[in-house]
């Protein structure tokens, strides 16, 4: 099954503003609808609202952090998602950042491969209605037991930028999920999974054919992202280390406008989508061609109404 979603909510559109177009999504040609959970909604309120606008649609979280919630109430989360959407519900999980989760939620980020291994491990048990008594090497669970079992334990995907992450999401979860690449990275990517495995992607889209002002755009973010260690080792791994060598030394150094002038035209033009509609929709489909099962669209602010832009980027 050819798949293609988008992240919602869109922008700063309200919520509640949403449910036209949700309910439009599937006859658009999108099966899926994804959410994430930086400092705006959310992963899980957009998804419930989904679920009854558009039961035709598969609702993924991309991703909740493993560290940001107790294993118990993630677990209470995902099967009440669970519940709401059977067999259509994807529970993404990962590290996230130390921004997010120790600046922002007063965290400890340590040791993230073995907290995402014992998190997943933790779900599989109490998701499919086990009672869990575990010593796991990053935290421990005594009697846990979900009062209200889903009658379908939710898939469970795992964010995975480097090898020994995307081993691990090979391995033990039902995919891999990432951000930041380019439809040339797919195959290296899809080189540590395996032909099989699921590979979602957050694809960032600037549906504008205003070049300069897409550019724009697109150095702000790479330049807030990429300059994150976990970011910049995965391009590093990628093969973009020299290419981003200046925006990482003028970032940490203090001069954020230099190191947004420093990222290369052909470095914004790789990771970021933009254009035409059409021409939007021809490099989202070079990510399939290239080994990505699910693109995820993420709509970058151009102007214009995001509601209307979901709809010109829908598969043709």
């Amino acid at each position: 099954m050819k798949r293609w979603g988008i992240t919602i909510p869109l922008g700063e559109v309200p919520l509640t503003a949403h449910r036209e177009l949700i309910e439009r999504l599937p006859d658009l040609g999108y099966t899926d609808a994804w959410t994430a959970e930086t400092a705006g909604t959310d992963a899980f309120s957009p998804l419930v609202l989904a679920s009854q606008w558009a039961p035709q649609l598969r609702l993924g979280t991309a991703i909740v952090p493993v560290y940001t919630r107790g294993p118990g109430l993630l677990a209470m989360s995902a099967a009440t998602l669970a519940e709401l959407a059977p067999e259509r519900f994807v529970l993404g999980i990962g590290a996230s950042s130390p921004v997010i989760v120790s600046n922002w939620n007063a965290a400890e980020f340590t040791e993230p491969y073995r907290r995402n291994r014992d998190t997943l491990r933790f779900l599989r048990s109490a998701l499919a209605g086990e009672k869990v008594t575990q010593e796991y090497s990053t935290f421990s669970v005594n009697r846990f037991k979900l009062e209200r079992v889903p009658p379908v334990p939710p898939s469970i995907m795992l964010a995975a930028l480097r090898p020994g992450m995307l081993r691990l999401a090979a391995k033990e979860a039902d995919g891999a999920i990432t951000n930041w690449l380019a439809p040339s990275d797919v195959p290296k990517v899809r080189g540590e999974i395996g032909p099989d495995v699921e590979l979602v992607a957050r694809i960032f889209v600037a549906p504008t054919e205003d070049v300069d002002a897409a550019r724009a755009l697109g150095r702000m973010l790479i330049s807030s992202y990429l300059t994150v260690p976990v970011y910049a080792a995965f391009h590093e791994w990628l093969g973009r280390g020299d290419a981003l060598a200046e925006m990482n030394e003028l970032w940490a150094a203090g001069d954020r406008k230099g190191a947004n002038a420093a990222i290369p035209d052909e470095v914004v033009d790789e990771l970021i989508v933009h254009g035409s509609p059409a021409e939007c929709r021809e490099r989202l489909e070079s990510y399939v061609e290239n080994g990505l099962t699910t693109p995820v669209i993420s709509v970058l602010p151009t102007g214009g109404d995001p509601l209307d832009h979901a709809t010109s980027l829908a598969p043709r």
